[in-house]
């Protein structure tokens, strides 16, 4: 815990992008919520708004500004985004832009995702409680099928051929590897599982077996697992307790924590954190942008808020975001929640109920 008194503590200021849609009501509440921790526990947080979104973009044509990355990087402590996506922009050219320009611009090569149940209510398992579905999932974040590498040949013909290509270092392979057993280590968990297809991707996942097995004798003190990733997600579901940490691929990665979002209620409580230590990080919710929902109320904010609770954890805030999650967890018991938890609360409703408790 960051013990220098508040008043000696330089500022840390949070880059706040809202986004589009119900990313902007819901980042709403969490800035209800972070102020509240503020001054609760006279937090030296400075929230500074971007207004990078679609309108900005139909506007202007311009997604990220020149400069933007070297200034989050710089004269930021943190980042916190809502959602991004609207119709208006098909392509999402611009969600592209700013969403993975910042995790490879910035080199957050760590995904991080708890999958925490917080009431038994919420789980669509039979039998499975809080005890059951507690575990995290560390997704590499900036190589494997997301670096845009291929083309299209004869493109609209009948003859169209499309390559799409999967890139895996062993530096970016390793760091990840490294940081789910770090993890481990620090947290007293005792087993890493890491999840691949080098069955069928014998050349790529390779390298991931072989520096899977070469950390595992480094981490000597930690069970290594390995699953295909196929059998993951099967064992996901018939037994999540017998997981702690999970390791894998960018594109397994994205599949296997939304199936982890649905174990723990949806995406409406998905938090996560796009990390790389040491470094200014970024934290969002998992949800998409959802735009006809946008301004009804009905957007469920706690994903923003845990997401919020991660990001007061990464700056040293540990009492304030544990308060965080508990009020959360007191919501949920309570019965103060959005409808998709069975709740009658509005996205505001909510947001109000949480930032009092935490107060």
């Amino acid at each position: 815990m960051n013990d220098t008194p508040p008043q000696q503590r330089s500022p840390q200021r949070i880059a706040l992008l809202p986004g589009d849609g119900i990313g902007k009501d819901v980042t709403a509440e969490a800035v209800k919520v972070l102020e509240a921790a503020g001054a609760r526990w006279n937090l030296p947080l400075e929230l500074v708004s971007l207004p990078w979104d679609a309108d900005r973009y139909l506007e202007t044509g311009e997604s990220l500004p020149e400069g933007a990355l070297e200034d989050l990087r710089d004269n930021y402590s943190s980042i916190f985004i809502g959602a991004y996506g609207d119709p208006r922009v098909p392509d999402m050219a611009h969600a592209k832009d700013i969403l993975l320009g910042i995790r490879f611009g910035l080199d957050l090569f760590i995904n991080f995702r708890p999958v925490k149940l917080y009431d038994p209510s919420l789980c669509p398992l039979k039998n499975k409680g809080q005890e059951d579905v507690d575990f995290v999932v560390f997704r590499e974040n900036t190589e494997g099928a997301y670096v845009s590498i291929g083309g299209n040949f004869k493109k609209g013909t009948a003859d169209e051929v499309a390559v799409q290509e999967e890139i895996h270092t062993r530096k970016g392979v390793e760091r990840i590897l490294r940081a789910a057993f770090d993890y481990a280590v620090a947290h007293g968990k005792t087993q890493v599982c890491m999840a691949d297809k080098s069955n069928v991707m014998q050349y790529a996942h390779d390298l991931w077996q072989r520096c899977f097995a070469e950390l595992g004798e480094e981490y000597s003190q930690i069970e290594t697992r390995h699953l295909y990733v196929d059998a993951l997600t099967m064992q996901m579901i018939r037994a999540p307790e017998s997981f702690e940490v999970i390791v894998t691929n960018n594109m397994f990665g994205d599949i296997v924590t939304d199936l982890g979002a649905a174990l723990q209620g949806g995406l409406g409580l998905a938090a996560s954190a796009n990390l790389h230590p040491g470094r200014v990080s970024m934290f969002e919710p998992v949800h998409g942008s959802a735009p006809k929902y946008a301004g009804t109320g009905r957007a469920n904010p706690m994903g923003a808020v845990l997401s919020a609770a991660l990001m007061l954890e990464d700056l040293g805030h540990q009492e304030a975001s544990a308060a965080v999650e508990g009020a959360v967890i007191e919501a949920i018991r309570q019965g103060e929640t959005t409808a998709d938890l069975g709740g009658s609360r509005s996205t505001s409703e909510v947001g109000d109920y949480l930032a009092k408790a935490v107060s």
